[in-house]
C-alpha cells in the first residue's frame, strides 16, 4: 500500500527523467524540488517503504540551522544557532527508456557528516561539509517504478567550526543521465600552456569511462569555442579503451588571435568534448575556461598575461546573511558586484571550496579567486561558544577526520575547479600554525608551552597535501595563509609554499624579503587599516592582500545577542558601509568622493545629516576621495578646499557646524568637480520605498529575488534612525525566504515577515517558486507602504 502511494506522489508531476522519448546523450538535471524533510533522527528511514507522508515538504537547497532558534544554548561561534540531526527524502520515478543509462546522483555540498542510500542500499558517507561529492544509483534503481533517496545529515556536534556553517543539503543536488561510455565526473583538464595576442595553445585532457561490458572503440572530438560559439579550434584522438577501464586522452589546439582572460575583460571560451563510437555520439561534456597567463615573482609580486598587478582582495565566508548557507546564485551575485565596483579584483575563499557557481560568476565578473581547502589540520581549533575569546571554548570539528579524508577532499576540491581561470592560487590551509591554537614552536610568537602541539609536526602534513595538489594542476602556485611566520620559517613550513600568505604580518614583510629573496609574499588575510595597504602598495615584491572581510558574516559572534562579526565592507545584507568608500578610494581610478559623518563617543561613521539632538555644536565629518582635493559645502557655503597630498592616505577631515541642510562634497581633479556626494538632512518617515535588485527582476524558478525596503522622508530621503516595525507579504508564486537586516545584534528569526528597520533599510530575498508576477509589499504603522512586482521565468 506504502509503495502505491508514494508512486502516485512521485507521478503526480513528471520530471524529464521520467518521461518516455529521444533523450540527450548527457542529460544533467536538477534535482532540487520535491524533498521531504525531518528534523531528528529517524530509524529506518533509510527504507524505501518509510512513511514520510507526515514529513514537512521543501525545495532545496535548505539550511536547518538558520530556521533557529537562536539561544544561548547554542555556540557564539556558529551565530548561536543550532545544529541537530536532519533527514531528507525524495521519491521518484524513472521511465524504462533509461535503463541502459548510467544514472548519477550529485551534490554539490552537504554539511555535514552526511549518509546516502537508494532504495534502501548505503552508497556512502561523507564528513567534509564542503566537499562536492556524486554516487552511481544505476545498480540499485528500478525503472517503470518509484525509487527513493534517503540523505541522513549529522551535524549533531553544532560548535565544530569558529565560524557558521549552516546544516543541512545547502546547496544543489543533481541527477545525471549517461551513456555507457562517457566523460568521467570533473573529466576535462583544459590549460593554456602559451598564451599570446597572435596565438594561444591550449591543452585539454580527458578522462573517458567505459561502463560497457565490452572494449569500446572510442573517438574523442574536442572543439574550443568562442563566446559567440563560433569555433576557433579542434582536435581529434581515438584509443581502444577496456570494459571497466579508462583512458586520459591529451590534446593540444591552437586558437589565433585569442580574446584572453583578465579582471576588465572577463573573456570566456568553451571545450566542447564529444565522444564517438564510429559516427555514434556517445557523451557531450561542455567546459568554459579562459585564455590568460599568471606568474607571481618574488621581487615584483603577480601578473596577469604579463602586466603587473595587485591582488586588491576580500576574505568571504559561504553564508548569504539571511539566507544562512543555503546557496544562491542571484544574491551572491549581488554582493560580488558590489565589491567589483568599489575596486575589489580577488576573492578568498574562506575556509573552504564554496559552491561551484561562485566561481563561475568570478569567470564571468573579472574576479581572482584564492581556493581554500581547510581551516584545521591533524589538530582542533577553539570554536567559541560564549563569545568570541571567551570562556571554555570547543575543539570538535574537522581535524577528528582529517587523516582519513584531507587528501580526498583537497583532490576533489583541485578536480572540480582547475579550469576556472578566476582561481589563481590553491590555499591548502588557514593559519594551522596559529599560535596556541593547538600549535606552538620555541622560536615561534609564543614559545611551545604545555598543552600545545609540536608545530614541527605540520611540514609532514603539508608536503602530502601539496603533493596532491600538484599531481592534478601544476599551472597554478600553492600557498598557505599562515599566522605565526616566525614558527613557520622555523619549522620549515614556509619554505615548501610557492607563495606564503601572511595573516596580520605586515611588520615582518621587509625583513623577511631580505632573509629569503626567493619567496613570494602575500598579505593572505589583512585589517581595514591604511598602514597595511601602504605595505603592498609601497612594495613592489608583495603581491597584494585580502581584506578580513569583504561582506559581514554569521558566527565568530561576542557574547549574546549578537549573531555575527561587523568586520566586512557590505553588512549582511550586502548594503555597503562607510569603510566600504576608503577602499574605494584606495582601489578604484573611477574618480569618487564620499562624506559621513563621526558620530558621538568614537562610535564610527555614520552617513546622515540629523544632529539636532547632539549637543555638539560642530560635527567632525571625514571625507574619502581618489581625487586630488576635494572641498566642502553646507547649504551652498563653501567650507574649504583641502588636497590629498598622498594617495595612500585618501582621508580628508573636517568640523562642521551642526545645522540642518545639505552637505556636499566634491572631489576635483585639475580644479574641475569629477565627483560629487550629498548628506541632506531628513525629514519625518513618511513612506517606504522599494527597489528590487536589477538582476533579480526575472528570477528562475527556485532562485532568490532581493528586494531594498527604505524608510524615506517625503523627498526620498533615507531616515537613518526610524525604527517603525515594518510588515512584508508575497503574492504570486514565490515565497519569503529572509527578511533581514544589517543589525548583527537583532535576533528576530529571518524568517520572520516582521522586524525592524537598521539605518533606515531592511532586504527582503523572495524565493520563486515557477513563472509568474510576484509582488511584495511593504507596511509600517504612520507609513503610507510600498509595493514592487517582477516577473519569475
Amino acid at each position: 500500500m506504502m509503495r502505491s502511494v508514494l508512486l502516485m506522489a512521485a507521478l503526480a508531476a513528471l520530471p524529464a527523467w521520467s518521461q518516455a522519448g529521444v533523450h540527450p546523450v548527457r542529460e544533467r538535471l536538477n534535482f532540487d524540488a520535491g524533498w521531504r524533510f525531518y528534523k531528528g533522527d529517524a530509524d529506518g528511514a533509510e527504507r524505501t517503504g518509510f512513511d514520510d507522508s507526515s514529513w514537512r515538504k521543501l525545495n532545496l537547497p535548505h539550511d536547518w540551522s538558520i530556521e533557529g532558534p537562536y539561544s544561548t544554548a547554542n555556540a557564539s561561534g556558529t551565530g548561536y544557532l543550532p545544529g541537530g540531526i536532519g533527514w531528507y527524502r525524495k521519491a521518484f520515478p524513472l521511465d524504462r527508456t533509461l535503463a541502459r543509462r548510467k544514472i548519477r546522483i550529485e551534490f554539490d555540498g552537504v554539511y555535514r557528516d552526511s549518509d546516502v542510500w537508494i532504495n534502501g542500499h548505503h552508497l556512502g558517507h561523507r564528513p567534509y561539509g564542503y566537499s562536492s561529492f556524486e554516487y552511481d544509483l544505476t545498480p540499485f534503481v528500478a525503472f517503470g517504478a518509484v525509487n527513493v533517496v534517503a540523505v541522513r545529515v549529522d551535524h549533531s556536534v553544532a560548535a565544530d567550526s569558529r565560524f557558521y556553517t549552516g546544516s543541512g543539503i545547502y546547496r544543489h543536488v543533481w541527477l545525471t543521465f549517461l551513456q555507457p561510455v562517457h566523460v568521467a565526473q570533473w573529466g576535462t583538464y583544459v590549460y593554456t600552456p602559451l598564451t599570446g595576442a597572435g596565438e594561444a595553445l591550449v591543452s585539454v585532457e580527458t578522462r573517458v569511462q567505459n561502463e560497457s561490458d565490452g572494449a569500446a572503440a572510442v573517438r574523442v572530438v574536442t572543439a574550443i569555442e568562442d563566446a559567440a560559439g563560433t569555433e576557433a579550434g579542434s582536435a581529434a584522438s581515438e584509443e581502444r579503451i577496456a570494459p571497466g577501464g579508462d583512458y586520459r586522452f591529451a590534446q593540444q589546439t591552437a586558437v589565433p588571435k585569442p580574446k584572453l582572460w583578465s579582471t576588465e575583460e572577463p573573456n570566456l571560451y568553451t571545450a566542447v568534448t564529444r565522444v564517438y563510437s564510429g559516427d555514434a555520439l556517445l557523451d557531450e561534456y561542455r567546459t568554459p575556461f579562459g585564455i590568460r597567463s599568471i606568474r607571481f615573482d618574488a621581487n615584483h609580486g603577480f601578473f596577469l598575461n604579463g602586466k603587473a598587478e595587485k591582488l586588491r582582495g576580500v576574505c568571504l565566508h559561504h553564508d548569504l546573511g539571511g539566507l544562512g548557507a543555503a546557496f544562491s546564485a542571484a544574491a551572491l551575485e549581488r554582493r560580488l558586484k558590489a565589491l567589483k565596483g568599489l575596486g575589489v579584483n580577488a576573492i578568498r575563499c574562506s575556509h573552504n571550496p564554496m559552491a561551484p557557481e561562485e566561481y563561475d560568476l568570478c569567470d564571468r565578473l573579472g574576479l581572482l579567486v584564492m581556493d581554500e581547502a581547510f581551516d584545521e589540520w591533524t589538530g582542533g581549533k577553539h570554536k567559541w561558544i560564549e563569545g568570541w575569546n571567551v570562556g571554555t571554548p570547543g575543539t570538535h570539528g574537522y581535524h577528528e577526520v582529517f587523516d582519513e579524508w584531507a587528501t580526498r577532499d583537497i583532490q576533489d576540491m583541485v578536480l572540480r575547479d582547475r579550469n576556472h581561470p578566476s582561481i589563481v592560487l590553491w590555499s591548502i590551509g588557514n593559519e594551522i600554525d596559529y599560535p596556541g591554537d593547538p600549535f606552538g614552536h620555541p622560536r615561534g610568537r609564543d614559545g611551545l608551552k604545555p598543552g600545545m602541539q609540536d608545530a614541527d609536526l605540520l611540514p609532514p602534513v603539508a608536503r602530502r597535501l601539496i603533493a596532491a595538489v600538484k599531481g592534478l594542476d601544476g599551472t597554478r602556485p600553492v600557498t598557505q595563509a599562515l599566522a605565526d611566520t616566525l614558527a613557520s620559517n622555523a619549522t620549515g613550513l614556509a619554505s615548501l609554499l610557492d607563495v606564503v600568505g601572511y595573516n596580520y604580518l605586515e611588520q615582518y614583510y621587509s625583513r623577511d624579503h631580505e632573509t629569503y629573496p626567493e619567496r613570494i609574499i602575500l598579505g593572505s588575510e589583512n585589517a581595514h587599516s591604511l598602514a597595511a595597504w601602504r605595505a603592498v602598495e609601497a612594495n613592489d615584491y608583495v603581491a597584494g592582500q585580502f581584506l578580513w572581510t569583504g561582506v559581514d558574516y554569521l558566527g565568530e559572534a561576542g557574547r549574546y545577542p549578537s549573531r555575527g562579526s561587523g568586520a566586512g565592507l557590505l553588512d549582511l545584507c550586502g548594503f555597503r558601509k562607510p569603510q566600504s568608500y576608503l577602499r574605494e578610494a584606495l582601489w578604484n581610478i573611477r574618480p569618487m568622493v564620499y562624506a559621513a559623518a563621526q558620530a558621538a563617543g568614537g562610535r564610527g561613521l555614520i552617513e546622515h545629516w540629523n544632529w539636532e539632538k547632539d549637543q555638539r555644536t560642530s560635527i567632525p565629518v571625514t571625507v574619502y576621495t581618489n581625487c586630488d582635493s576635494a572641498e566642502l559645502f553646507l547649504n551652498g557655503g563653501s567650507l574649504g578646499s583641502q588636497p590629498v597630498t598622498d594617495r595612500l592616505q585618501p582621508e580628508l577631515h573636517w568640523d562642521v557646524p551642526n545645522q540642518r541642510g545639505v552637505l556636499r562634497a566634491v572631489g576635483k581633479l585639475e580644479g574641475r568637480e569629477a565627483a560629487h556626494f550629498e548628506l541632506a538632512t531628513a525629514g519625518p518617515a513618511g513612506r517606504l520605498e522599494i527597489a528590487a535588485d536589477p538582476e533579480a527582476l526575472v528570477p528562475a524558478a527556485g532562485e532568490v529575488a532581493n528586494f531594498e525596503i527604505r524608510v524615506v522622508d517625503r523627498e526620498g530621503r533615507t531616515v537613518y534612525g526610524a525604527d517603525q516595525e515594518i510588515r512584508v507579504g508575497v503574492s504570486g508564486p514565490a515565497e519569503l525566504a529572509a527578511f533581514d537586516t544589517g543589525n548583527l545584534r537583532d535576533m528576530t528569526p529571518v524568517q520572520s515577515s516582521r522586524r525592524k528597520p537598521y539605518q533606515g533599510r531592511a532586504l527582503a530575498m523572495v524565493r520563486a517558486a515557477g513563472p509568474g508576477p510576484i509582488t511584495l509589499r511593504a507596511f509600517a504603522p504612520g507609513l503610507a507602504g510600498a509595493q514592487a512586482t517582477i516577473r519569475a521565468k
